[in-house]
């Protein structure tokens, strides 16, 4: 079985880091992750940190957040540069949510400019922002290309109305269509867009029409993500009272040979299991930190970071994440450290995931027997097992998450 993973520790108020994490730093990748916990409103699958106005009430606000999250990168780059360490600059930054377009273009700049002044961006550094159809423009697009930003993640899930509808999502089926094409006409070479599958009362023909949508874009980038009926939402209360049926394994299945197949048909290549590109420079690479063993500053309420087998989170709530920074303090609300046994445990349960696949070498003797068994059947390639690497079969990514079982039992 798996070694358990550390229960946590209180994370000092300064921030400081154990010496140990600090060894190596810079010769990792290294990202910036921020967290804008903003929405209009709350979709009924979502279980991110979220807020929208009315939750929140007076008790936080786009200014609070932004003073906060300066506070953080202040902050981060002190720590980061303790023990004589050079602070790493950002090779990514990915600003996520929650809702980063809400803030609108003038605040993501900030959140740039932000960063800039404390980590710095290293040169060629990959610059994402998600956003949502419904609060994007043209001119939005125009203005966060000039802020620096080089890339955009925009949330389709469907171009079936009715399946929007389910989801409780609020933009129009042609919106997220049109955001894409805005985003390209300003300058974007690398746009993503997300699709969510097996949402209750989708068809096959729905799924068809939403990738036929997507391909009409002319982006270089897919992610596509099974629906999750998470415990604590509105969905899963209304699968619990039989309003809405659990979303079926097989028809999950069919519904991702369907993407695959597809987007490899135009060129868009699977190297990630929930992720298809055109080439390797339309890969996300802050992502490919987090899967290959990265580190990254989380900065925002809720936000998780990794620096050198440390992991830390932030406080969830918008207006104590402020008020602990505007004391001096850190927002953490916890930590804990990754021994060598756990480091090479999450590394194969997130390197299989990738195309490139995994060293054998990460293997004890028993993951190795594993290996060659899922070989056998006809879980992992033959071919690169034999080359020294574990790469998942067609096969192997309907069923990555029971490998990855295998390989670390």
């Amino acid at each position: 079985m798996p070694a358990q993973l550390p229960t946590g520790e209180p994370a000092p108020a300064d921030g400081t880091l154990p010496s140990e994490a600090m060894t190596g730093l810079g010769s990792r990748p290294f990202g910036v992750y921020v967290h804008v916990p903003f929405c209009a409103t709350r979709c009924g699958y979502c279980d991110f940190n979220t807020y929208t106005a009315d939750e929140l009430g007076s008790s936080a606000s786009f200014g609070s957040w932004l003073d906060g999250l300066r506070a953080e990168l202040e902050l981060g780059a002190r720590v980061l540069s303790a023990e004589g360490a050079r602070v790493p600059a950002a090779q990514t930054v990915f600003v996520g949510g929650g809702t980063p377009s809400l803030l609108g273009a003038g605040r993501l700049g900030e959140v740039l400019d932000a960063i800039r002044d404390t980590f710095g961006l290293a040169d060629a550094a990959e610059v994402t922002t998600e956003s949502n159809p419904e609060s994007t423009s043209p001119e939005f697009f125009a203005a966060i290309r000039d802020f620096g930003y080089n890339r955009v993640s925009l949330g389709m899930q469907s171009a079936a109305e009715h399946v929007l509808r389910v989801l409780e999502r609020r933009h129009t089926p042609g919106r997220a269509v049109a955001a894409a094409r805005e985003a390209r006409a300003a300058g974007f070479e690398h746009v993503n867009l997300d699709l969510i599958y097996g949402t209750p009362g989708e068809t096959d023909d729905d799924l068809r029409r939403s990738l036929d949508a997507v391909l009409s874009t002319g982006v270089d980038h897919v992610s596509a993500y099974a629906l999750i009926v998470e415990d604590g939402t509105a969905m899963a209360r209304k699968v619990r009272r039989g309003e809405l049926p659990m979303p079926d394994d097989d028809v999950l299945a069919d519904r991702y040979e369907l993407i695959d197949r597809t987007l490899a048909e135009v060129g868009l290549s699977w190297y990630e299991v929930s992720n298809w590109a055109r080439d390797d420079a339309a890969a996300c690479r802050h992502n490919l930190g987090y899967w290959q063993g990265g580190d990254w500053w989380g900065a925002g309420p809720g936000a998780h970071s990794h620096v050198g087998g440390v992991r830390w989170w932030n406080v969830k709530h918008p207006a104590r994440y402020a008020a602990l920074l505007a004391e001096g303090n850190s927002p953490a609300a916890g930590r804990e450290r990754l021994s060598a046994e756990d480091q090479r445990i999450e590394r194969i349960m997130l390197e299989l995931r990738v195309a490139r696949g995994l060293p054998v070498a990460a293997l004890d003797e028993s993951g190795v027997l594993a290996a060659k068994q899922a070989v056998t059947d006809g879980l992992l390639d033959r071919e690169a097992l034999t080359a020294g690497r574990c790469v998942l079969t067609d096969r192997g990514r309907l069923l990555a998450d029971g490998v990855v079982q295998r390989l670390v039992a």
